[in-house]
């Protein structure tokens, strides 16, 4: 039931989702959600109708799990274990997760042997390596300019074929006279793979940040480092091989080609390849589901009283758990919509006097969370890129009227929260660092009278149109019981709010953020493409 409530649209999304969890989501949900097919296209300036007033009122309690209790369903964090009805579910413990504050951190951790010696080592090793290379990139950045990452890892590809797989992922949507007319760098407005993972061996490291000389150095991201972790590394070498297998294969002298039996991701059928490509990645989360159902049955409510001991005495010295991994998919162009679901869900069951924390490098949220964020009872605290700061930010041509854009976009935003007298419960803040670009995404939560945040969303989602819509997107949601992780979260998130400034009516008066007229007009226009 899990697939069919992640990959159904239409009205019978929501029936299947609610038929799905423990407890209803909250109508409040399924209200934002109509709203956001039936106005995508309306003035968002316009006053909120006055049912989205009364969304605290039709949202009922936290859902409750109706699995037997056990030490991995703790009172404080048990209100998220629905999660695990969509996605499978990785206890872990808090040691092994350390989450990272800065580029040069991120930098220190990503560095590695130079690849090409640890391959060459490998094919001189006296004993067969088993020893592989994946990279998924996406079709259309990744063939951008003349030297690009196709070109990079092209003499990878041709010294060791056996060894390394490059995959080349291609949105269905582009295809036809659209991808004829559509010039480079515009062509990735129609939809990218966005997925931020990379795995060594039983480690991952989940954030929002590409690998290219600025997230190294001054561009601020999010970034977790999950250390020996199997089983949440095989569930994202899966996936990863997933989008693979749907992806084009980038071949020794530069063509590429589909896997056989494949469709082709545009020149062939949409809905045979979308068909396709959802069923390859639903089977991954599906069968990752169902072997940690099996495995938390076996290991905390087998009744066998040697389970433990047989665990210890097989050499299984891992502490218990006390932190538990969800990952979240959301890839709309194949109808898979977990991210999602569980976003809203999270939004919508946020009680009054709990708080979010709330932060993307582009503000463009859906019409469904702004509807959220509007009528639900929580606190909210928003970080956003002040213009300096975006990543655009003084470039040539039409790009460098997208900070402005955005700019359009908070002041409207920030014009409806002071028209339904929110002020004071939903407060925006824009990030600003001399010579650096923001770009980190992602939530915390703090339970009412809580003063550390006991869940967190982390990946490469921003909660905008396009990350809900067109690209492939991955984030995990984090929720501990452990203090000392809880701490590290919550440093994370101050650090990154220590460097903002609250946003105020004052702040659009300024010069910096005077936005022109057919910046104004165009942005209703464009704003679903970036």
């Amino acid at each position: 039931m899990a697939a069919a409530a992640a990959a159904a649209a239409g009205p019978v999304f929501w029936r299947r989702l609610l038929g799905l969890l423990p407890g209803r989501p909250g109508l409040a949900a399924l209200l934002g959600r109509l709203s956001d097919r039936l106005g995508r296209n309306r003035d968002r300036r316009r006053r909120r109708p006055p049912w989205l007033l009364l969304a605290p009122l039709l949202s009922p309690a936290v859902p409750h799990v109706i699995s037997p209790p056990c030490c991995l369903c703790p009172e404080g964090v048990h209100r998220f274990q629905w999660i695990r009805n969509l996605v499978p579910e990785f206890g872990v413990s808090s040691s092994h997760v350390r989450v990272l504050s800065s580029p040069a951190e991120f930098f220190e951790l990503m560095k590695v042997d130079c690849l090409e010696s640890t391959l060459e080592e490998s094919l001189q090793a006296k004993f067969p390596s088993d020893l592989r290379v994946s990279i998924l990139l996406d079709f259309t950045r990744g063939s951008r300019g003349r030297k690009n990452s196709r070109t990079m890892l092209l003499p990878l590809l041709q010294r060791f074929p056996q060894q390394v797989r490059v995959s080349l992922f291609h949105t269905p949507n582009l295809r036809g006279l659209l991808r004829l007319l559509i010039p480079e760098r515009f062509n990735e407005t129609i939809g990218l793979q966005h997925i931020k993972v990379y795995l060594f061996d039983n480690s991952v490291v989940l954030s929002g940040a590409n690998l290219s000389d600025s997230y190294f150095t001054n561009r601020q991201d999010r970034y977790v480092f999950l250390q020996d972790c199997p089983e949440i590394a095989d569930f994202f070498t899966e996936l990863v091989d997933a989008v693979g297998d749907v992806s084009l294969q980038l071949q020794g002298d530069d063509t590429v080609q589909v896997v056989e039996g494949m469709v082709h991701p545009y020149k062939g059928d949409r809905a045979a390849y979308c068909k396709a490509a959802n069923k390859r990645v639903m089977d991954v989360i599906n069968s990752a589901r169902t072997r940690q159902q099996m495995l938390h049955a076996q290991t905390f409510h087998s009744n066998s009283l040697l389970t433990q001991e047989d665990a210890a005495a097989a050499g299984d010295q891992r502490p218990a758990p006390d932190t538990w991994i969800y990952p979240l998919i959301q890839m709309k162009p194949f109808e898979i919509q977990i991210d999602e679901v569980v976003t809203e869900t999270l939004l919508t069951e946020a009680e009054r006097g709990a708080r979010v924390y709330l932060t993307t490098g582009y503000f463009n949220l859906t019409q469904a969370y702004m509807d959220l964020v509007l009528g639900t009872r929580a606190e909210y605290q928003i970080l956003l890129a002040s213009p300096e700061v975006n990543g655009f930010f003084g470039a040539k041509g039409v790009a460098g009227a997208i900070p402005a854009a955005y700019v359009h976009i908070e002041q409207q935003f920030y014009s409806e929260v002071c028209s339904l007298g929110q002020q004071e419960r939903v407060q925006l803040q824009e990030y600003w660092r001399r010579g650096w670009t923001f770009h980190a995404k992602g939530l915390w939560l703090y339970l009412a009278g809580s003063s550390l945040p006991c869940l967190t969303l982390i990946g490469s989602p921003n909660f905008g149109y396009r990350s809900v819509h067109r690209d492939l997107e991955a984030q995990i949601a984090i929720v501990t019981e452990s203090r000392a992780l809880q701490q590290q979260l919550h440093q994370e998130q101050a650090q990154l709010y220590l460097r903002s400034g609250a946003v105020s009516s004052a702040t659009f008066e300024q010069p910096s953020r005077q936005v022109k007229l057919w910046v104004k007009m165009v942005t209703p226009l464009i704003k679903n493409f970036f």
